[in-house]
Protein backbone atom coordinates (compact mmCIF):
# COMPACT_ATOMS: atom_id res chain seq x y z
CA UNK A 1 0.00 0.00 0.00
CA UNK A 2 1.41 3.48 -1.30
CA UNK A 3 1.24 6.27 1.14
CA UNK A 4 -1.48 8.46 -0.37
CA UNK A 5 -3.00 5.06 -1.58
CA UNK A 6 -6.87 4.80 -2.08
CA UNK A 7 -6.68 2.80 1.56
CA UNK A 8 -4.78 5.75 3.09
CA UNK A 9 -7.56 7.91 1.63
CA UNK A 10 -10.47 6.10 2.43
CA UNK A 11 -8.68 5.65 6.18
CA UNK A 12 -8.78 9.11 6.56
CA UNK A 13 -11.91 10.29 5.51
CA UNK A 14 -13.06 7.41 7.82
CA UNK A 15 -11.06 8.88 10.74
CA UNK A 16 -12.43 12.69 9.74
CA UNK A 17 -16.52 11.16 9.88
CA UNK A 18 -15.59 9.66 12.63
CA UNK A 19 -14.12 13.08 14.49
CA UNK A 20 -16.79 15.24 12.70
CA UNK A 21 -19.55 12.57 14.69
CA UNK A 22 -18.30 13.30 18.21
CA UNK A 23 -17.96 16.47 17.81
CA UNK A 24 -21.50 16.74 17.19
CA UNK A 25 -21.96 14.66 20.32
CA UNK A 26 -20.00 17.03 22.19
CA UNK A 27 -21.77 20.13 21.21
CA UNK A 28 -25.59 18.53 22.12
CA UNK A 29 -24.22 16.40 25.21
CA UNK A 30 -20.79 17.25 26.09
CA UNK A 31 -17.54 15.07 26.47
CA UNK A 32 -19.69 12.46 28.90
CA UNK A 33 -22.20 11.78 25.82
CA UNK A 34 -19.45 10.35 23.75
CA UNK A 35 -20.15 7.20 22.53
CA UNK A 36 -18.56 4.53 20.16
CA UNK A 37 -21.79 2.95 18.87
CA UNK A 38 -23.47 6.05 18.82
CA UNK A 39 -21.40 7.29 16.52
CA UNK A 40 -20.94 3.79 14.58
CA UNK A 41 -25.05 3.61 14.33
CA UNK A 42 -24.98 7.30 12.57
CA UNK A 43 -21.95 6.41 10.34
CA UNK A 44 -24.17 3.00 9.61
CA UNK A 45 -21.58 1.07 10.83
CA UNK A 46 -21.06 -1.55 13.58
CA UNK A 47 -19.33 -0.61 16.95
CA UNK A 48 -16.27 -2.92 16.39
CA UNK A 49 -15.38 -1.42 13.12
CA UNK A 50 -14.71 2.00 14.32
CA UNK A 51 -11.93 0.29 16.65
CA UNK A 52 -10.29 -0.24 13.01
CA UNK A 53 -10.08 4.06 13.00
CA UNK A 54 -9.24 4.54 17.13
CA UNK A 55 -8.27 1.94 19.61
CA UNK A 56 -11.32 3.20 21.91
CA UNK A 57 -13.18 6.27 23.11
CA UNK A 58 -10.11 7.44 24.90
CA UNK A 59 -8.06 7.81 21.74
CA UNK A 60 -10.59 9.67 19.94
CA UNK A 61 -10.82 12.16 23.07
CA UNK A 62 -6.60 12.48 22.60
CA UNK A 63 -7.46 12.94 18.75
CA UNK A 64 -10.49 15.66 19.44
CA UNK A 65 -8.75 17.23 22.30
CA UNK A 66 -4.65 17.54 19.98
CA UNK A 67 -7.48 18.82 17.34
CA UNK A 68 -8.75 21.64 19.34
CA UNK A 69 -5.50 22.76 20.81
CA UNK A 70 -3.77 22.93 17.15
CA UNK A 71 -7.51 24.71 15.88
CA UNK A 72 -6.95 27.38 19.03
CA UNK A 73 -3.57 27.62 18.66
CA UNK A 74 -3.86 28.61 14.60
CA UNK A 75 -6.43 31.05 15.60
CA UNK A 76 -4.45 32.98 18.23
CA UNK A 77 -1.39 32.63 15.99
CA UNK A 78 -3.81 34.33 13.29
CA UNK A 79 -3.57 37.37 15.62
CA UNK A 80 -1.31 40.60 15.99
CA UNK A 81 0.89 40.07 18.76
CA UNK A 82 -0.67 42.69 20.73
CA UNK A 83 -2.18 41.54 24.26
CA UNK A 84 -5.65 42.48 22.95
CA UNK A 85 -5.74 40.82 19.49
CA UNK A 86 -4.51 37.41 21.26
CA UNK A 87 -6.80 37.61 23.65
CA UNK A 88 -10.14 38.88 21.53
CA UNK A 89 -8.85 35.46 19.19
CA UNK A 90 -8.58 33.23 22.54
CA UNK A 91 -12.29 34.59 23.37
CA UNK A 92 -13.75 34.48 20.04
CA UNK A 93 -12.33 30.76 19.30
CA UNK A 94 -14.13 29.33 22.67
CA UNK A 95 -17.58 31.46 22.18
CA UNK A 96 -17.49 30.16 18.51
CA UNK A 97 -16.54 26.18 20.00
CA UNK A 98 -17.53 26.24 23.26
CA UNK A 99 -18.04 22.37 23.26
CA UNK A 100 -14.18 22.46 22.14
CA UNK A 101 -13.30 24.57 24.57
CA UNK A 102 -14.78 22.60 27.56
CA UNK A 103 -12.78 19.30 26.25
CA UNK A 104 -9.90 21.79 26.62
CA UNK A 105 -10.41 23.03 29.91
CA UNK A 106 -13.34 21.99 31.72
CA UNK A 107 -13.59 19.37 34.34
CA UNK A 108 -11.23 16.30 33.73
CA UNK A 109 -13.52 12.98 32.01
CA UNK A 110 -13.91 10.35 34.50
CA UNK A 111 -11.69 7.35 33.34
CA UNK A 112 -9.85 9.30 30.64
CA UNK A 113 -6.24 9.62 31.65
CA UNK A 114 -4.83 13.06 30.07
CA UNK A 115 -1.35 12.06 30.42
CA UNK A 116 -0.61 12.04 27.05
CA UNK A 117 2.66 13.90 26.11
CA UNK A 118 1.33 14.38 22.55
CA UNK A 119 -1.33 16.93 24.59
CA UNK A 120 1.51 18.38 26.96
CA UNK A 121 3.27 18.98 23.75
CA UNK A 122 0.21 21.11 22.27
CA UNK A 123 -0.98 22.65 25.29
CA UNK A 124 3.06 24.30 25.45
CA UNK A 125 2.84 25.25 22.03
CA UNK A 126 -0.61 26.99 22.72
CA UNK A 127 1.20 28.52 25.47
CA UNK A 128 3.96 29.58 23.70
CA UNK A 129 1.93 31.43 21.27
CA UNK A 130 -0.36 32.87 23.74
CA UNK A 131 2.28 34.37 26.12
CA UNK A 132 2.55 33.41 29.78
CA UNK A 133 0.84 31.51 31.48
CA UNK A 134 -0.58 34.36 33.89
CA UNK A 135 -2.04 36.15 31.26
CA UNK A 136 -3.35 32.60 29.91
CA UNK A 137 -5.08 31.84 33.16
CA UNK A 138 -6.75 35.15 33.81
CA UNK A 139 -8.30 35.18 29.61
CA UNK A 140 -8.91 31.31 31.01
CA UNK A 141 -10.79 32.45 34.03
CA UNK A 142 -12.88 34.93 32.08
CA UNK A 143 -13.94 32.83 29.18
CA UNK A 144 -14.72 30.06 31.04
CA UNK A 145 -17.19 32.40 32.79
CA UNK A 146 -18.63 34.14 29.71
CA UNK A 147 -19.45 30.46 28.12
CA UNK A 148 -21.08 28.89 30.86
CA UNK A 149 -23.30 32.36 31.50
CA UNK A 150 -22.33 33.29 34.89
CA UNK A 151 -21.72 37.05 33.72
CA UNK A 152 -25.55 37.17 32.10
CA UNK A 153 -27.08 35.54 35.43
CA UNK A 154 -25.44 38.47 37.52
CA UNK A 155 -26.49 40.76 35.08
CA UNK A 156 -22.26 42.19 34.44
CA UNK A 157 -21.61 43.24 30.78
CA UNK A 158 -18.98 40.95 29.95
CA UNK A 159 -17.86 43.10 27.04
CA UNK A 160 -17.20 45.92 29.00
CA UNK A 161 -15.54 43.57 31.90
CA UNK A 162 -13.42 42.23 29.17
CA UNK A 163 -11.97 45.21 27.91
CA UNK A 164 -10.83 46.22 31.21
CA UNK A 165 -9.38 42.78 31.70
CA UNK A 166 -7.53 43.16 28.81
CA UNK A 167 -6.59 46.68 29.47
CA UNK A 168 -5.17 45.42 32.87
CA UNK A 169 -3.44 42.69 31.88
CA UNK A 170 -2.06 44.78 28.89
CA UNK A 171 -0.81 47.34 31.95
CA UNK A 172 0.87 44.41 33.54
CA UNK A 173 3.00 43.35 31.34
Amino acid sequence: MTPGGIRDRFRAQMRQEVKDAALRQLAEGGPQALSINAIAKELGVSGPALYRYFAGRDALLTELILDAYTDLTTAISAASRRLPELAAAYRTWAAVHPHRYRLLFGAPLPGYDAHDERLDDALQRMLTVLGAVAVWSRLHGFVSLEIEGNFTSMGVDPDGLFAAEVEALSSAR
